[in-house]
């Protein structure tokens, strides 16, 4: 476990690498053996902004920004395939300073070729991989040594085997601990144990490198120790204690319409309904993470219903009000 938080304060992260983590790499590409870099975000910065008046462009169909993607030459949207140009000044003040924040696979590739000229870098992402032939040919390339360092989103995390691969660096925990979604903690374990696996195989030592702004988090701790019982019991507590899965059933009913205004009256009107239903077992409505999606605006309402509930009959309750609302 890398704590980066505390190298980017003394200055001393080479981009999105620590110095252990280069040094790792390198030393491994110099006895001929091979690694892997783990960045759960595809393009090339997930974010443009101009630093003068802060504009940030973002997708006129969803509630989201435009992530760039310099080899494409384009901004797109990752929920509705909107795509535009990448403008060369801001809209709002004309600077000429437009910025890319964060780091996808496209900008690690970049930054890991200028750190490491003598590596041979393959990507794989969505990107990379559209092509019917694509995949294979990555594949086929790192497991006959012709590439030595491979960077790739979740698609390299499970299902491969290269017997050479005695490196894996995980360069961002945090983008997936911090996913607002119960199952974060849960996804994020499972992920990086996955990721983790590639190194050492055939019954060699590997080295995992994983960098972190949050070295305090139990779950940070209980994955580099691979302590899964400790995690288990840990997150099965909190869903107890919160009314989650799996002692609760979660159902969820989204609201969508073109009008912000008709979607928030008919949340309001459909959560006082169930409430008469379902008393304190409603939250909501609330607006999801992304709260418009191809021009539709969303509101969301949760049930939890917990074990031993006549599942069938809350299904003809909620269908009812569903029905009159």
């Amino acid at each position: 476990m890398v704590d980066i938080k505390d190298l980017r304060r003394r200055k001393m992260m080479s981009g999105p690498f620590s110095p252990r983590l280069l040094a790792a790499v390198r030393a491994s590409l110099e006895r001929g053996e091979q690694a892997i870099l783990f960045q759960n975000r595809r393009g090339f910065a997930p974010m443009t902004e101009c630093p003068v008046c802060g504009w940030v462009p973002k997708c006129p169909n969803c509630d989201v920004s435009l992530t760039h993607h310099r080899n494409a030459g384009v901004m797109s949207c990752h929920y509705c395939g909107y795509a535009t140009n990448v403008p060369e000044q801001c809209p709002n003040c004309d600077s000429r300073e437009i910025r890319g924040r964060g780091y996808g696979t496209e900008k690690i590739e970049d930054a890991i070729r200028s750190l490491l000229p003598e590596a041979r870098v393959a990507r794989m992402d969505l990107d990379t991989t559209r092509t019917r032939n694509a995949y294979g040919q990555l594949i086929g390339d790192f497991a006959s040594g012709r590439t030595n360092l491979l960077i790739g989103t979740q698609m390299i995390s499970k299902g491969l085997d290269f017997d050479k691969v005695s490196v894996v660096g995980i360069l961002d925990a945090d983008s997936m601990l911090n996913y607002p979604d119960f199952r974060a903690y849960e996804h994020a374990f499972t992920m990086m144990s996955q990721v983790s696996g590639r190194a050492g195989r055939k019954g060699r030592q590997g080295l995992v490198i994983l960098q972190t702004k949050s070295p305090g988090l139990p779950v940070v701790s209980q994955i580099v120790h691979n302590d899964y019982e400790g995690f288990y019991h840990d997150l099965l507590t909190e869903r107890r204690d919160f009314h989650y899965p799996p002692f609760y059933r979660l159902t969820y009913v989204y609201l969508k319409h073109r009008d912000d205004n008709t979607v928030n009256s008919a949340g309001l009107e459909l959560g006082s309904r169930l409430r008469e239903i379902f008393g304190t077992r409603v939250l909501g409505p609330d607006k999801p993470a992304v709260a418009r999606v191809k021009t539709l605006c969303i509101r969301k309402i949760m049930l939890k219903l917990e074990s031993g509930l006549d599942y069938a009959l809350a299904r003809q309750y909620l269908r009812g009000a569903l029905a009159t609302c």
